[in-house]
């Protein structure tokens, strides 16, 4: 996970106390304020405290952490802060709380007083969950449980998206086109607002002079406005840069548009788009994009873990994609963003003792203290008897009947058995997602339902336009009813080319019947 002390702020913490750390977030105008939340889910915040933005209750700087009292305790899910500045977050309860600079109503508390101490967004957010929260320079947005987006604060350029350009004092629903629709993210550049809908649709609203709303034009937008260019393109995230946009298509595909005088599009050129334009990452699958208000910088995550940087780096300008070593995209932020503050909340694991769960997790397939073996495909995987009756009901009911210390394993390839047993060592799944319909075979076999549904999430990372119908044959086979569902949109989707594809000209005549007439039900062939 990720090491804290890549970020300066934290080099004045004892050792005992980083070790505690489990949620992060670094901001300032050089980086130089923090929040943390400790394994006890107390908040501590330190810092030069500009505009009481650290929420300790004064504006005084502290380069000792000091615990924010009212926070302690409230399961801190989602955390985001403008330039002004002003720090809003949201709890597992759905409550937001938001401190710090207030001169435009960023704080949605209907005045323009600074707040030094956490207060609650109340109006109109009352009845609702927030599950994530987006902060502009200085206006803010909020993603509630049924999929509506609030906003309040700054609005020069409709970044609230209002119909008009005066300030929100307080929370008010984004609705225009957005109505009756279901928002499931939301991002803010400094003057503009993003948000990806469950049907894969992506509107935008604000400034929009570098062109990064993505609609084909330099004008602002007072309301949400769709992105057309990506028709039939299925966003499921998008990330601000200061005045650019990142999306990230469920097909691990990476569009770009707005400013570029650095690069930041990592399209090989410093010419800013108006339009989304798809970026050479080299045919990998991505699965992450990052980007943050306060930078020019880009990053992406490599389904495989390779993170790639482009943008502004460290004032040098990068304008293609650039492979690091890095981990994780935070690491990007800490080490070449100006300033180098996080892009989102971080998560650390803070442990340098092994748990349980990672001692077993490093005897798996170790022969020295293991009593018993499977042989699969003439290989051998070395196991625990113990840990598997512990596990698995179907080992239980085995291995009290037989007294074996070798099993021979005929019915699944050993690629797949032994990413079971691993399975049941660490909890997690470990092949690539066309190997993983062998597991799901697996799992259906021996009734493990957490290993099926691991096993369909893992599937539907790796569907494409040319494996779509093949993971859908399967999903049915297996009677995976949620990856059934997930394959189908995504067909639908994505029609056109996935009925060009061989798997379709070869698909089960019942499964096609059966596609064909739940596709028209979706309404697919009205054009």
């Amino acid at each position: 996970m990720l090491d804290v002390g890549k970020w300066p702020v934290f080099a004045l913490l004892p050792p005992e106390e980083l070790r505690l750390i489990r949620q992060a977030c670094v901001f300032g105008s050089a980086a130089n304020e923090a929040l943390y939340v400790t394994v006890n889910d107390e908040v501590f915040a330190l810092g030069t405290n500009c505009s009481g933005c650290l929420g300790l209750g004064d504006m005084q700087s502290t380069i000792e952490a000091r615990r924010i009292d009212s926070l302690c305790g409230k399961k801190i899910v989602s955390l985001s802060y403008g330039t002004g500045p002003h720090v809003v977050i949201a709890t597992a309860e759905g409550e937001v709380f938001a401190w710090g600079h207030n001169g435009y109503s960023q704080l949605g508390n209907g005045t323009t007083n600074h707040g030094l101490t956490p207060a609650l967004v109340s109006t109109n957010l009352i009845s609702k969950r927030v599950t994530e929260v987006a902060c502009g320079s200085h206006h803010t947005i909020a993603l509630t449980t049924e999929g509506e987006v609030f906003a309040w604060g700054y609005n020069n350029s409709g970044q609230v998206g209002s119909g008009s350009t005066a300030n929100q004092p307080t929370p008010r629903r984004v609705s225009s086109c957005l109505q009756n629709k279901v928002v499931v993210n939301i991002a803010c550049g400094q003057l503009c607002s993003m948000a990806v809908l469950d049907n894969g649709e992506t509107y935008g609203w604000g400034y929009n002079c570098n062109g990064q709303l993505g609609l084909g034009n330099n004008g602002n937008q007072q309301t949400p406005c769709r992105i057309a260019a990506l028709q039939g393109v299925n966003i499921v995230q998008v990330a601000c840069g200061y005045a650019h946009t990142l999306a990230l298509t469920d097909e691990g595909f990476v569009y770009a548009w707005g400013a570029n005088s650095y690069g930041q599009l990592g399209t090989g050129n410093k010419s800013n788009q108006a339009l989304p334009t798809l970026i050479n990452t080299d045919k990998e699958r991505m699965v992450e994009v990052a980007a943050c208000h306060t930078s020019h910088t880009s990053a992406a995550k490599t389904q495989s873990g390779q993170v790639l940087m482009w943008g502004q780096c460290r004032g040098q300008a990068v304008s293609c994609p650039h492979i690091t070593h890095f981990s994780s995209t935070d690491d990007v932020f800490a080490c070449f963003a100006t300033p180098a503050v996080t892009w989102r909340l971080l998560t650390v694991d803070g442990d340098d003792y092994l748990t349980v769960a990672q001692s077993l997790k490093r005897e798996f397939d170790s022969p020295e203290i293991s009593d018993l073996k499977f042989l699969v495909d003439g290989k051998c995987i070395h196991v625990h008897k113990a840990l598997l009756k512990i596990r698995c009901e179907h080992f239980r009911a085995l291995l009290n009947e037989t007294d074996e210390e070798a099993i021979e394993i005929h019915q699944f390839s050993y690629l797949v058995y032994r990413a079971f047993l691993e399975y049941l060592y660490t909890d997690t799944i470990n092949l690539p997602p066309e190997d993983a319909i062998g597991l799901l075979d697996l799992a259906t076999y021996y009734r493990e339902t957490r290993l099926k549904r691991l096993c369909q999430e893992t599937i539907k990372r790796g569907i494409s336009e040319e494996n779509a119908i093949t993971l859908l044959s399967a999903a049915v086979k297996y009677e995976a009813r949620d990856l059934e569902e997930f394959c189908f949109k995504f067909c639908v989707n994505h029609l056109t080319a996935v009925t060009q594809t061989q798997a379709f000209v070869d698909m089960d005549h019942d499964l096609l019947k059966t596609f064909i007439s739940k596709a028209s039900r979706y309404g697919a062939f009205k054009n």
